[in-house]
């Protein structure tokens, strides 16, 4: 499976904490562990000093504790905890897939399922509660959708139109018509 993914696995960037201002990059390839940094500073003494970087395959990494603390203080114990994860061999395949496919997989689910999907992480909830999907759900679950229909939904968002009892949009129409 591991060889399903691409050559940067994980990469994410930052600034380190106050009083510091020094910029931070985090890097996960398939055989190494990279951390960058960029000292920001206006005195003096940092003036001539040089971008750092640290570079060790996943097994050394594993063991460095030291390493570990710098990834912590700048990124948190979430991004840490992952890196950690990535270097064991603990892909999560399904949050990679791209976003079209993760759509189609979705709209085959019950509405309580994507409901408890949209709960598993930020990504998910973006996905489960997107346009896109619930445009989805709307036209295989809805015999006919005028436009007058799509422009309404479209305008209240599809997820909200979705859950709106028929009497409700009914008057949205007449409204929209009367206008």
């Amino acid at each position: 499976m591991a060889s399903l993914l691409q050559e940067e696995v994980f990469e994410t960037r930052g600034q380190a904490p106050a009083p510091s201002k020094d910029f931070c990059q985090l890097l996960v390839t398939r055989q190494e562990v990279i951390f960058r940094w960029w000292k920001i500073s206006l005195r003096n003494e940092f003036r001539e000093s040089r971008p750092g970087e640290i570079k060790e395959s996943q097994e050394d990494f594993l063991d460095d504790s030291s390493l570990h603390i710098q990834i912590a203080i700048v990124f948190g114990a979430k991004v840490l905890e992952h890196v950690l994860n990535l270097c064991r061999g603990n892909y999560d395949f399904l949050e990679r897939l791209p976003v079209p496919l993760l759509l189609y997989i979705i709209s085959f689910l019950e509405l309580e399922d994507i409901a408890r999907l949209s709960q598993v992480s930020r990504r998910f909830e973006m996905i489960c509660n997107s346009n896109a999907l619930w445009e989805n759900i709307v036209e295989n679950l809805c015999d006919t959708i005028t436009p007058e229909m799509k422009e309404l939904a479209q305008e209240m968002g599809w997820k909200r139109f979705f859950f709106t009892n028929r009497l409700q949009l009914q008057l949205q129409l007449r409204r929209r018509r009367q206008k």
